[in-house]
Protein backbone atom coordinates (compact mmCIF):
# COMPACT_ATOMS: atom_id res chain seq x y z
CA UNK A 1 0.00 0.00 0.00
CA UNK A 2 1.00 3.66 -0.96
CA UNK A 3 0.49 6.23 1.64
CA UNK A 4 -2.87 7.21 0.17
CA UNK A 5 -4.63 3.68 0.25
CA UNK A 6 -2.50 3.47 3.78
CA UNK A 7 -5.25 6.72 5.02
CA UNK A 8 -8.27 5.42 3.84
CA UNK A 9 -7.28 1.76 5.55
CA UNK A 10 -6.35 3.78 8.51
CA UNK A 11 -9.71 5.85 8.63
CA UNK A 12 -11.44 2.89 7.94
CA UNK A 13 -10.03 1.03 11.32
CA UNK A 14 -11.24 4.01 12.95
CA UNK A 15 -14.49 4.08 12.30
CA UNK A 16 -14.50 0.61 13.11
CA UNK A 17 -13.06 0.80 16.48
CA UNK A 18 -15.57 4.34 17.40
CA UNK A 19 -18.16 1.62 16.33
CA UNK A 20 -17.18 -1.05 18.62
CA UNK A 21 -16.95 1.05 21.34
CA UNK A 22 -20.72 1.98 20.56
CA UNK A 23 -21.63 -1.63 20.86
CA UNK A 24 -19.57 -1.81 24.40
CA UNK A 25 -16.19 -3.32 23.25
CA UNK A 26 -13.04 -2.01 23.02
CA UNK A 27 -10.92 -1.92 20.07
CA UNK A 28 -7.39 -1.10 19.71
CA UNK A 29 -5.28 -0.36 16.74
CA UNK A 30 -1.32 -2.24 16.71
CA UNK A 31 0.75 -1.93 13.54
CA UNK A 32 2.72 -6.02 14.02
CA UNK A 33 2.80 -8.93 15.94
CA UNK A 34 4.82 -7.51 19.00
CA UNK A 35 2.20 -4.72 19.64
CA UNK A 36 -0.57 -6.89 19.16
CA UNK A 37 2.00 -9.63 21.89
CA UNK A 38 2.51 -6.24 23.82
CA UNK A 39 -1.56 -5.23 24.26
CA UNK A 40 -2.37 -8.83 24.75
CA UNK A 41 -0.09 -8.65 28.09
CA UNK A 42 -1.65 -5.44 29.36
CA UNK A 43 -4.70 -6.88 29.18
CA UNK A 44 -4.10 -10.21 30.88
CA UNK A 45 -2.93 -10.70 34.88
CA UNK A 46 -0.58 -13.03 36.48
CA UNK A 47 -1.75 -16.17 37.22
CA UNK A 48 -5.17 -16.01 35.01
CA UNK A 49 -6.45 -19.05 33.79
CA UNK A 50 -6.62 -18.27 30.09
CA UNK A 51 -7.83 -20.82 26.71
CA UNK A 52 -7.89 -20.34 23.41
CA UNK A 53 -10.20 -20.97 20.53
CA UNK A 54 -9.03 -22.26 17.13
CA UNK A 55 -6.94 -19.40 15.13
CA UNK A 56 -4.64 -19.62 12.36
CA UNK A 57 -4.07 -15.87 13.55
CA UNK A 58 -2.72 -16.53 17.33
CA UNK A 59 -0.01 -18.63 16.00
CA UNK A 60 0.92 -16.55 13.49
CA UNK A 61 1.87 -13.53 16.25
CA UNK A 62 2.99 -15.45 18.73
CA UNK A 63 -0.01 -15.82 20.87
CA UNK A 64 0.35 -19.67 21.73
CA UNK A 65 3.99 -19.16 22.85
CA UNK A 66 3.29 -16.21 24.97
CA UNK A 67 0.89 -18.17 26.34
CA UNK A 68 2.89 -21.29 26.95
CA UNK A 69 6.20 -19.42 28.43
CA UNK A 70 4.08 -16.56 30.31
CA UNK A 71 3.24 -16.40 33.57
CA UNK A 72 -0.51 -17.87 33.00
CA UNK A 73 -2.21 -21.04 33.44
CA UNK A 74 -2.64 -21.77 30.04
CA UNK A 75 -5.06 -24.19 29.10
CA UNK A 76 -3.08 -25.46 26.25
CA UNK A 77 -5.50 -27.19 23.51
CA UNK A 78 -2.66 -28.19 21.68
CA UNK A 79 -0.60 -29.71 23.99
CA UNK A 80 0.78 -32.65 22.35
CA UNK A 81 -0.33 -35.92 23.16
CA UNK A 82 -4.07 -35.04 24.21
CA UNK A 83 -6.87 -37.46 23.99
CA UNK A 84 -9.55 -36.39 22.48
CA UNK A 85 -11.45 -36.60 25.85
CA UNK A 86 -8.84 -34.83 27.53
CA UNK A 87 -9.48 -31.61 24.82
CA UNK A 88 -12.94 -31.88 25.25
CA UNK A 89 -12.21 -31.04 28.80
CA UNK A 90 -9.79 -28.33 28.13
CA UNK A 91 -13.02 -26.81 26.25
CA UNK A 92 -15.12 -27.25 29.07
CA UNK A 93 -12.61 -25.61 31.64
CA UNK A 94 -12.47 -22.36 29.58
CA UNK A 95 -15.49 -21.32 30.09
CA UNK A 96 -14.68 -21.16 33.36
CA UNK A 97 -11.41 -18.94 33.01
CA UNK A 98 -10.12 -15.52 33.46
CA UNK A 99 -9.41 -14.69 29.63
CA UNK A 100 -10.59 -16.20 26.39
CA UNK A 101 -8.44 -15.40 23.05
CA UNK A 102 -9.56 -15.97 19.83
CA UNK A 103 -9.77 -14.69 16.03
CA UNK A 104 -13.11 -13.64 14.40
CA UNK A 105 -14.19 -14.63 10.84
CA UNK A 106 -14.88 -10.98 9.78
CA UNK A 107 -15.39 -7.64 11.60
CA UNK A 108 -17.48 -5.25 10.29
CA UNK A 109 -17.25 -1.64 10.43
CA UNK A 110 -19.56 -1.16 12.10
CA UNK A 111 -18.53 -2.96 15.02
CA UNK A 112 -19.75 -6.75 14.89
CA UNK A 113 -18.27 -9.60 15.19
CA UNK A 114 -19.23 -12.50 12.74
CA UNK A 115 -17.87 -16.15 13.29
CA UNK A 116 -18.57 -20.14 12.08
CA UNK A 117 -17.45 -22.96 13.99
CA UNK A 118 -17.60 -26.25 13.66
CA UNK A 119 -18.20 -27.49 17.30
CA UNK A 120 -19.11 -24.51 19.17
CA UNK A 121 -17.14 -24.35 21.44
CA UNK A 122 -15.12 -21.01 20.16
CA UNK A 123 -18.38 -19.46 19.36
CA UNK A 124 -19.73 -20.21 22.62
CA UNK A 125 -16.82 -19.21 24.77
CA UNK A 126 -17.05 -15.46 22.98
CA UNK A 127 -20.68 -15.25 23.56
CA UNK A 128 -20.41 -16.30 27.32
CA UNK A 129 -18.34 -17.62 30.03
CA UNK A 130 -14.66 -15.97 30.01
CA UNK A 131 -14.97 -12.90 31.97
CA UNK A 132 -12.09 -11.31 29.47
CA UNK A 133 -12.24 -12.21 25.81
CA UNK A 134 -9.21 -10.79 23.53
CA UNK A 135 -10.15 -10.92 20.38
CA UNK A 136 -7.16 -10.29 17.31
CA UNK A 137 -7.90 -9.01 13.68
CA UNK A 138 -5.79 -8.87 10.99
CA UNK A 139 -7.24 -5.84 8.80
CA UNK A 140 -8.13 -8.31 5.92
CA UNK A 141 -10.93 -9.49 8.16
CA UNK A 142 -12.67 -6.03 7.93
CA UNK A 143 -15.95 -5.88 5.82
CA UNK A 144 -18.51 -3.23 5.28
CA UNK A 145 -21.60 -5.52 6.41
CA UNK A 146 -23.01 -8.39 7.77
CA UNK A 147 -23.43 -9.58 4.30
CA UNK A 148 -20.19 -9.00 3.13
CA UNK A 149 -19.01 -11.07 6.11
CA UNK A 150 -21.26 -14.01 5.07
CA UNK A 151 -19.50 -13.80 1.76
CA UNK A 152 -16.13 -13.62 3.19
CA UNK A 153 -16.72 -16.75 4.71
CA UNK A 154 -17.85 -18.83 2.64
CA UNK A 155 -15.43 -17.88 -0.51
CA UNK A 156 -11.91 -17.26 1.75
CA UNK A 157 -12.27 -18.42 5.42
CA UNK A 158 -14.27 -22.01 4.87
CA UNK A 159 -12.61 -23.24 1.78
CA UNK A 160 -9.72 -22.27 3.30
CA UNK A 161 -9.83 -23.98 6.85
CA UNK A 162 -10.88 -27.16 5.24
CA UNK A 163 -7.47 -27.55 3.12
CA UNK A 164 -5.76 -26.29 6.01
CA UNK A 165 -7.15 -29.81 7.83
CA UNK A 166 -7.46 -31.69 4.89
CA UNK A 167 -10.63 -32.47 5.19
CA UNK A 168 -12.92 -34.17 2.20
CA UNK A 169 -15.26 -31.35 1.65
CA UNK A 170 -16.78 -30.07 -1.44
CA UNK A 171 -15.38 -26.49 -0.71
CA UNK A 172 -11.35 -28.33 -0.68
CA UNK A 173 -12.01 -29.30 -4.87
CA UNK A 174 -13.92 -26.19 -5.82
CA UNK A 175 -12.78 -23.39 -3.35
CA UNK A 176 -16.14 -21.99 -2.12
CA UNK A 177 -19.07 -23.09 0.17
CA UNK A 178 -21.50 -25.07 -1.27
CA UNK A 179 -23.54 -25.34 2.39
CA UNK A 180 -22.53 -29.07 2.10
CA UNK A 181 -24.11 -31.74 4.08
CA UNK A 182 -20.77 -34.03 4.27
CA UNK A 183 -20.18 -35.91 7.79
CA UNK A 184 -17.11 -33.90 7.99
CA UNK A 185 -18.45 -30.16 7.88
CA UNK A 186 -16.97 -27.64 10.18
CA UNK A 187 -19.21 -24.52 9.23
CA UNK A 188 -22.31 -25.52 11.60
CA UNK A 189 -22.18 -22.63 14.17
CA UNK A 190 -22.76 -18.69 13.06
CA UNK A 191 -22.80 -16.20 15.28
CA UNK A 192 -22.88 -12.25 15.22
CA UNK A 193 -21.92 -10.73 17.96
CA UNK A 194 -23.40 -7.16 17.85
CA UNK A 195 -23.16 -5.61 21.42
CA UNK A 196 -22.09 -6.90 24.88
CA UNK A 197 -24.03 -5.95 28.03
CA UNK A 198 -20.96 -5.94 30.02
CA UNK A 199 -18.40 -3.30 29.43
CA UNK A 200 -14.77 -3.97 29.27
CA UNK A 201 -15.84 -8.16 28.45
CA UNK A 202 -14.71 -7.98 24.73
CA UNK A 203 -11.75 -6.44 23.28
CA UNK A 204 -10.69 -6.34 19.44
CA UNK A 205 -7.13 -5.92 18.34
CA UNK A 206 -6.76 -4.97 15.19
CA UNK A 207 -2.94 -5.68 13.53
CA UNK A 208 -2.15 -3.64 10.15
CA UNK A 209 -1.29 -6.47 8.83
CA UNK A 210 -2.83 -9.59 6.72
CA UNK A 211 -3.58 -12.70 9.09
CA UNK A 212 -5.25 -16.08 9.26
CA UNK A 213 -8.50 -16.88 7.44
Amino acid sequence: MDKNTDFVMEKRIEKTIKNLEKNNMNGYFVEDEQEALGKITELLEKGDVVSVGGSMTLFEIGAIELLRNGNYNFLDRYAPGLTPQEIKEVFRKGFLGDAYLTSTNALTVEGELYSVDGNGNRVAAMIYGPDKVIVIVGKNKIVDDVEEAIRRTKAIASPANNKRLNLANPCVKSGFCSDCTSPTRICNNYILIKRQSKADRIHVIIINKDLGY
